[in-house]
């Protein structure tokens, strides 16, 4: 059993995480950060939830780009092959499920 208090989650570099769980190869991880990450591809499914702070969530749809505001309490889902970018406004706690060892 685990009790985490997201809000007072920080780490020492932008997108550290903490590790949560890892249920049949599937991770959930808690992310603190202030910074975008890069464009990327997982290598599956990822649920990303913003538990704290602001992110503008760009992707690619059909060869254009696109961008979503997420407040806290939002979910961004990419399906498989899904090219996003996550970029966050001043500091950001985002939970997020995913296949373990994806990008």
């Amino acid at each position: 059993m685990k009790i985490i208090r997201s809000s007072a989650f920080t780490a020492s570099r932008p997108w550290g995480a903490l590790d949560i769980a890892n249920m049949a190869g599937i991770t959930t991880r808690l992310h603190w950060t202030d910074q975008p990450y890069r464009w990327h591809v997982n290598d599956g499914e990822e649920v990303f939830a913003v538990l704290d702070g602001r992110v503008e969530m760009r992707y690619r749809k059909h060869g254009e780009e696109c961008a979503v505001m997420l407040e806290t309490g939002d979910i961004f889902y990419a399906s498989t092959g899904t090219e996003h970018l996550a970029c966050p406004i001043g500091e950001a706690r985002i939970l997020v499920v995913e296949t373990a060892g994806s990008v």
